[in-house]
Order: structure tokens, then C-alpha cells, then sequence
């Protein structure tokens, strides 16, 4: 891959599920905070040039010193974080100069991402406007209206959407723009670009590549950390 690869990590959630008056970006997770994990991640990967954070406002300060303490060479500006999560990312595009790049989007609560699902992702980023990272379904989905199931799709048609989540910096800018425009909000990338016709590939990704959306999941990342460091 020729084109420069700038990373946009949103950290802004109120993470409301998580508990009143916790700041879940900044919650430790085998001594060290969470954010901290995708974005060392990321900085491994040498085909990023960029990380461009998203945080809250009254985060700026605390993240530029918590940066500091860390090699994380590859970020120099942090974006501020919208009302939601969509705005942020828009926030996080605004600052883009190469309009050429290639855009990759990571969620900073997911810290288990492994680097060589990066790299196998950009590897993908041909004949198509992005790539995002999945699971395939372990469980039959019903869709349900008024507590009353509706229809069972085909699980062997259906996979659960992670990030990373890679895109042509164009294609998902217009998709944004558009999205902005029509007061159309998801909190999924790819969904925009595809509501723009673009065309999106999905690449296996990693089933501990979890979301950490509650206490739970925080306990369940610490198990998943210490299994890969061989701890018991």
C-alpha cells in the first residue's frame, strides 16, 4: 500500500453503561488505561504514519500528559469529541490534510486489537471504498418487533462488525458529508459509506476483539490479556 495510513481513535463516549461519573477511556485494565492498549497497537503498525485520538473536551489536558509518558510518536493532534460518537469521527476527518490517505477508524475501547488483523486488513484495501473487520455469528439472531419475533435470518449469513474499520479517505469523507447533510445518524462507518453505494469487504477479525461496554467486559478483557501473556 502506497498511500499514507492516518488512524482516528474516538475516546469521547459517556459511556453511560458503564457507570455514573467513570471516565472509561482513562480505566485501568492491567495496570494501565484502557485507551492506552488500541493506541500502542496501533502505534506498532508501521504502515500507520498518524493516530489522530478523540477525546472530550476536559480529556485534552490528561491525555497530552498521559501521551508524553509514552512513546506514542505518531500522534500529534487530538481531535474534540461531538455530541456523538458520528461527530466525532466527523470532527476527527476535519483535521485530515492528505485528502489521498487512507482513513482507519478503531474503537479506543477495544484493546485486545491485534496487529496482524490490521495489516491483513489494509492488505484488502483493493477494488473496494473500505474494509471492516468481523466474527461470524455464533448465535441464531431473531428479529423481534413488539416482544414478538418477526423473522430468523440465515447465520451463516451474518457476522458480528468490529473495527478496525479501513476506508478511502473520499469515500468516506462523501459518505459523512451526505450523512451530515441528511441528519442520518449510526454508529457505524461502514453503514454510511454503504448508504453512499460504496462497496465494503469484511476480513475475519478476532472474537476477544471485544467492545469493553460494562464492568463485565473490563473483566473479560483481563482474562483475555493475561490467556495471551500465557498468565494464569
Amino acid at each position: 500500500m502506497n498511500e499514507q495510513v492516518v488512524a482516528i481513535v474516538p475516546a469521547a463516549g459517556l459511556g453511560k453503561r458503564f457507570g455514573e461519573g467513570t471516565n472509561k477511556p482513562f480505566v485501568s485494565l492491567c495496570d494501565k488505561p484502557l485507551l492506552l492498549w488500541a493506541l500502542e497497537t496501533l502505534q506498532s503498525v508501521p504502515e500507520i504514519t498518524e493516530i489522530i485520538p478523540v477525546v472530550k473536551e476536559h480529556d485534552i489536558k490528561p491525555c497530552r500528559k498521559l501521551f508524553a509518558e509514552y512513546p506514542l510518536t505518531k500522534i500529534s493532534r487530538i481531535a474534540l469529541g461531538g455530541r456523538e460518537r458520528q461527530d466525532s469521527i466527523y470532527n476527527g476527518l476535519n483535521l485530515i490534510l492528505d485528502k489521498e490517505c487512507v482513513v482507519l477508524v478503531h474503537d479506543g475501547v477495544r484493546p485486545l486489537i491485534e496487529s496482524p488483523v490490521i495489516k491483513n486488513a489494509l492488505q484488502q484495501m483493493h477494488d473496494c471504498d473500505g474494509v471492516v473487520v468481523g466474527v461470524p455469528m455464533k448465535d441464531t439472531v431473531k428479529e423481534v418487533r413488539e416482544g414478538i419475533v418477526r423473522n430468523t435470518p440465515d447465520r451463516d449469513l451474518l457476522w458480528a462488525v468490529q473495527t478496525p474499520q479501513i476506508f478511502h479517505f473520499q469515500a468516506l469523507y462523501d459518505a459523512y458529508e451526505k450523512a451530515m447533510a441528511d441528519s442520518f445518524y449510526t454508529t457505524d462507518d461502514s453503514a454510511l459509506v454503504e448508504r453512499n453505494g460504496g462497496t465494503i469487504k469484511v476480513v475475519q477479525g478476532s472474537y476477544t476483539n471485544i467492545k469493553v461496554t460494562t464492568p463485565e467486559d473490563l473483566l473479560i478483557a483481563e482474562v483475555f490479556l493475561k490467556m495471551r501473556r500465557g498468565e494464569s
